[in-house]
């Protein structure tokens, strides 16, 4: 470069030293200048207006001017041209003065002379200009700046062309090839992109700077692509109607702790939608917060509890709330923990909130682990593979390395997953040890055996044969499979909750871990007679997937929920005394059955029934239901969930109770609220109550 800015600097002084010019070539120029100007007034091309020429004359202005031009292009592609033109303006000095052809981009020299009448018939050959002067090779299709608004459009090149290497020859040379590719977009944009080419040839240099293809704007679809197909499925049956006692007087179902649909009615309250029907299962919603419930007794595996209140939604009827209060044994007692987390890393956990709140929601728990636990890490997308052989919890960066390198991708084979882990947990189980799989996952299963009639039938042969439980955490909307989860906890004698923050992780698997983890009772069973004297109808809020019938409750081969420590269960039944005007059946013509040995204080009579972790016969524990005992805050906070559950399902016995019934209650009986799980609850009923509006 130092050479050439020599150069340059001895032609500025032979410039100086040029004699003045001549008066007589200055007259032939003016006519030759007015010639061409009678010329240009025949030419087919219309004329272009003053307004869009530059106010002064420069290179710096013209390039500013183009890239004003510019800006409705992307930023991208604006960047790329600058830099295509910069490195245009080196190649022309050296190519102009050493006689060089310039390969790119394609140039018309700053000295070039001063266009001549057009003669076509005896043009100057190539290379050679009008005086005789040798200059740079013109570009095969020249442009006249003073005719041309813009370079004509060069013929398509054939799509066979295109695709090959040398399609740059086949059509005719590199010259204006990217011009003759360009897409739609490009297309429309000519205009603005003739307008810069013109404002950079009033200062003297002219780059055909072509924009590469990749950084052309993408064309804007007429109509927008659909949103991805919502492909949740939810566990729900029909809501448990009411009964007649002296028909149905027996009421008998499977306890149940599970969460999930409190934490996925929040996430779609959240999103600004009310949930439907199908995700609201009301004994979930009431069994996510925690009650001050007596505990056992030394020795007790349960204590149960019993209150009668009027309903608020119906002043005909009352409310029995009966809670079960598991045992919390000593952190010393509890035995070995061998622990697989079976994760999912499929293409359809890629989302933040699915793996990535996956592995914060674990390293949660670790620390909770006592030193001797193991963990196993088990993965499964496409086919399935075990990333972290059985490890102790006290190594716990080796754990944690082991899920920072997961990552997600593929299809979803969820049973071969499920064969591996139980294969590893049996191999990890000794003597006097509990062995669980944690099976964490967006319940997209699409490879294998992936309908839930046959993944809980091989949960619950496995359960069977090897005594490891199974508990399932989901994460992440929109092809949420609620009710495979459901059917695999259930089967799988473990607990199904869904994650949708890291405070809903820590009160799952920190606050909640022991009872999570560790199981005091399977096979939970409650049965409630009800006496036909006291209690004409009934209904069971909630549990309409729990539903057992009267003879299961005395049969130990029938599979039941089961109980973790420290947990609790809560059961509400609405209840219509004889003669009310709150009934809702008709008395039968030929008279009703009787009760054996009624007694007025009786409504009914509790029966539990439970077994021992791995005891083949049930223990049974029996109370009267006297209708004295009193309602306390926790039965009435417990009604204000129920009333809030029913509200979003539209249900029918509510009557005109409303939103506002609900927070009114939900507030009179917040009681202490450690963890503020109710206030939570009384801000999401408000923000249903916007959202139903």
């Amino acid at each position: 470069m130092t050479d050439d800015f020599d150069d340059l600097k001895a032609l500025k002084a032979a410039l100086k030293a040029a004699p003045a010019p001549d008066t007589g070539a200055k007259e032939a120029a003016l006519t030759l200048a007015m010639e061409n100007f009678d010329r240009l007034q025949g030419s087919a091309h219309a004329s272009r207006s003053n307004q869009d020429r530059p106010e002064r004359a420069g290179f710096l202005n013209g390039v500013q001017s183009m890239l004003k031009v510019l800006t409705a292009r992307p930023a991208l592609a604006a960047s790329t041209s600058i830099a295509a033109l910069i490195v245009g303006v080196a190649v022309i000095l050296p190519a102009t003065q050493n006689n060089t052809p310039p390969v790119a981009p394609k140039t018309i020299a700053p000295d070039a002379p001063a266009l001549a009448p057009a003669t076509p018939e005896t043009p100057p050959a190539p290379g050679e200009a009008d005086d005789g002067r040798a200059t740079a090779p013109a570009p095969e299709q020249p442009v006249d700046l003073a005719t041309e608004a813009a370079p004509a459009p060069a013929e398509p090149v054939p799509a066979e062309i295109a695709a090959t290497d040398d399609g740059a020859d086949a059509a005719g040379g590199n010259v204006g090839l990217l011009a003759e590719t360009e897409s739609d977009a490009e297309a429309k944009m000519a205009p603005e992109a003739a307008r810069a080419r013109e404002e950079v040839a009033a200062d003297g240099v002219v780059a055909y700077l072509e924009p590469p293809l990749a950084s052309a704007p993408l064309p804007v679809p007429d109509v927008m692509p659909a949103p991805q197909p919502n492909t949740e499925e939810f566990a729900s049956a029909e809501t448990n109607p009411v009964k007649v006692t002296a028909e149905e007087p027996v009421s008998t179902f499977s306890t149940d702790v599970d969460t999930a649909s409190y934490a996925i009615v929040r996430s779609t309250l959240n999103m600004g939608m009310l949930p439907t029907p199908e995700q609201v299962r009301v004994e979930e919603m009431i069994n996510y917060f925690p009650y001050a419930y007596p505990v056992p007794e030394p020795g007790q595996a349960f204590r149960t509890s019993v209150s009668v209140m009027p309903t608020p939604w119906n002043e005909g009827t009352r409310l029995v709330t009966i809670g079960l209060q598991g045992a919390l044994p000593e952190t010393a007692a509890r035995p070995p923990l061998n622990l697989v987390f079976l994760i999912d890393t499929s293409g359809s956990m890629e989302d933040p909130n699915k793996l990535g709140l996956l592995k914060q929601s674990l390293a949660l728990m670790l620390p909770e682990l006592r030193p001797e636990d193991e963990i196993s890490i088990v993965t499964y997308a496409g086919s399935a593979g075990q990333v972290l052989p059985p490890t102790k919890a006290a190594e716990r960066d080796r754990i944690m390395s082991a899920l920072d390198n997961l990552t997600a991708g593929g299809s979803t084979a969820g049973a071969e997953g499920l064969e591996l882990a139980y294969q590893v947990a049996k191999g990890m189980q000794a003597e006097g040890e509990v062995s669980r799989i944690l099976l964490a996952t967006d319940g997209d299963f699409n490879v294998g055996v992936s309908d839930p009639e046959g993944l809980t039938a091989y949960v619950a042969k496995k359960r069977e044969q090897d005594g490891t439980y199974l508990s399932v955490l989901g994460f992440g909307r929109g092809n949420l499979d609620d009710a495979t989860m459901q059917a695999l906890a259930q089967n799988g004698n473990g607990q199904a909750a869904y994650i949708d923050t890291l405070s809903e992780a820590r009160k799952v698997l920190v606050d909640q871990l022991t009872g999570a983890l560790f199981a005091i009772a399977e096979d939970v069973k409650v049965q409630v007679e009800w006496n036909p004297a006291q209690v004409a109808e009934y209904r069971l809020i909630g549990y309409e997937t729990r539903a057992l019938k009267r003879e299961d409750f005395n049969n130990d081969k029938v599979d039941a929920g089961e109980i973790g420590a420290g947990l609790q269960v809560t059961a509400i039944y609405e209840i219509t005394a004889p003669g009310s005007d709150a009934l809702r059946n008709d008395p039968l013509r030929y008279g009703t059955a009787t009760a054996v040995n009624p007694t007025e204080s009786e409504l009914g009579f509790l029966r539990l029934r439970w077994k021992a972790p791995g005891a083949e016969t049930s223990d049974l524990i029996e109370t009267p239901i006297t209708g004295t005992e009193p309602a306390t805050d926790e039965a009435r906070f417990a009604a204000a969930i129920a009333g809030f559950g029913q509200l979003l399902q539209e249900s029918v016995y509510l009557g005109d109770w409303g939103w506002d019934d609900a927070i009114a209650l939900a507030l009179s009986a917040r009681g202490t609220d450690e963890f503020g799980y109710r206030i939570e609850a009384v801000n999401l009923m408000r923000l249903a109550q916007t959202l139903d509006r």
